[in-house]
């Protein structure tokens, strides 16, 4: 996989499994950066080690799985599209014949990019949302720097097999919202929201610890009584 990437772009490999001197034969391991913590996940990794003021030197990040089949990807030819059709959050097409989890993933012959497809009858609750529009895959996801900042964000710390992220990844790169709202409006809101949510759950967390302590805490104050 590594192979299919020139020298422009800098490797990032996280070890899970903790082996990390049997990379050494190879000479692009030299070059590479080597994480090594046992038994995580991509998305762990990603949320520590990729932030994103860490990355903002690069125009795209990828953010791949070990086990993708990319014998004919050539990645400079790819940020040439996802240039060309300005695509903020974007994954390489897959074979058809390699077991597709879903139809919107897989490689088309009669064009360079699609955004739309037909699924299994009962998949599509909506076919203008995932994963028949609108959709990339978790596997092989790549994302330009400001979709990556977004997605940063989305990433719970808890969370770290990311089951469901990509159903939730155009969020980052939605347009106008309701009532022709711009993009940054949305964000904001969404900010807010979210500190509201922190506050709570900070609250909760201290009031617990607290009565955990034998301290009562009345609904009004935010330190116990002590008595």
């Amino acid at each position: 996989m590594v192979l299919q990437f020139s020298e422009n772009f800098t490797i990032i490999l996280f070890h899970y499994d903790g082996r990390t001197t049997e990379w050494d034969e190879f000479e692009w391991s030299k070059r590479a950066i080597h994480v090594s913590t046992r038994k995580q996940t991509k998305w762990w990794y990603a949320k520590r080690f990729l932030h994103p003021d860490v990355v903002a030197a690069y125009d795209y990040i990828f953010i791949w799985d070990e086990d993708l089949g990319v014998e004919h990807f050539d990645a400079e030819k790819y940020i040439e599209l996802a240039k060309k059709y300005g695509l903020e959050i974007s994954q390489p097409g897959l074979e058809p014949d390699k077991g597709l989890t879903w139809q919107m993933t897989k490689r088309r012959g009669d064009s360079e990019v699609h955004k739309v497809t037909e699924e299994k009858p009962g998949w599509c609750p909506d076919p203008v949302l995932p994963p028949c529009a609108a959709f990339i895959e978790i596997m092989a996801p790549v994302f330009t720097r400001n979709a990556w900042r977004c997605v940063w964000n989305m990433i719970q710390n808890d969370l770290v097999h990311g089951w469901g992220l990509d159903f939730a990844l155009r969020k980052c790169v939605e347009g106008e919202g309701n009532n022709g709202k711009a993009p940054w409006v949305g964000v904001k809101e969404r900010c807010r929201r979210e500190w509201t949510m922190f506050q709570d759950r900070v609250a909760v967390a201290e009031k617990d610890y607290y009565e955990s302590l034998g301290f009562p805490i009345n609904n009004t104050a935010r330190y116990p009584t002590l008595m």
